[in-house]
């Protein structure tokens, strides 16, 4: 009786492959049907802006845990990205403010973080990463730009506590905002679906 190496290798490779290229189909769908569940969509008249975490543009530092800046650099990160819809550039301020909605909500005026403790850094695409107190920041703004004609960008945000007379563990916490705000001072409200 003869037995037939080669076509059983080649059968061997092909349900091999077949496997391999379901896996990775599976995983890609999989993952980008969670990632477009988790952005949420924000617009005003010429930007699109889309957060990629659930929380969307709202910012929460829980707790005390002086770091380093080293350390706060790795810490939580909040993405978004924005994009131009129209034909001419578009200026824009990216600022963190007081979350009012959030802090009325749950009462805790009294427990916010004083602002000189928290630190807060913004990366824009490839760019360096700027570092601030946000005590320092006029009205909050992290960074005035133009975006150009049909342009994109992407940020990143992080926000972290100095090592400072607070001690680690505090009930202290700080709610934030992000908001992206047009030349014509329109803040970039939420979709309506």
């Amino acid at each position: 009786m003869y037995y037939d190496y080669k076509k059983q290798r080649i059968k061997s490779a092909i349900i091999i492959f077949c496997i391999l290229a379901i896996a990775v189909f599976a995983t890609h769908y999989i993952y980008y049907k969670f990632q477009n569940e988790r952005n949420i969509d924000y617009s005003s008249e010429s930007l699109d802006i889309t957060f990629h975490e659930e929380t969307g543009d709202r910012v929460m530092l829980d707790k005390v845990t002086p770091v380093t800046d080293a350390v706060g650099l790795s810490s939580q990160s909040y993405t978004f990205t924005i994009k131009n819809n129209m034909t001419v550039p578009v200026d824009y301020t990216i600022q963190l403010t007081d979350d009012i909605e959030t802090i009325f909500e749950d009462d805790c005026s009294e427990f916010q973080m004083p602002k000189d403790i928290i630190r807060v850094a913004i990366r824009q695409d490839n760019k360096d990463t700027e570092i601030y107190n946000l005590s320092e920041l006029e009205e909050g703004k992290l960074t005035e730009t133009e975006i150009k004609a049909l342009g994109e960008a992407n940020y990143t945000i992080r926000i972290w506590t100095t090592q400072s007379a607070l001690q680690a563990g505090s009930i202290r916490h700080y709610h934030g905002k992000i908001q992206i705000v047009e030349d014509d001072n329109q803040v970039a409200i939420a979709n309506t679906k």
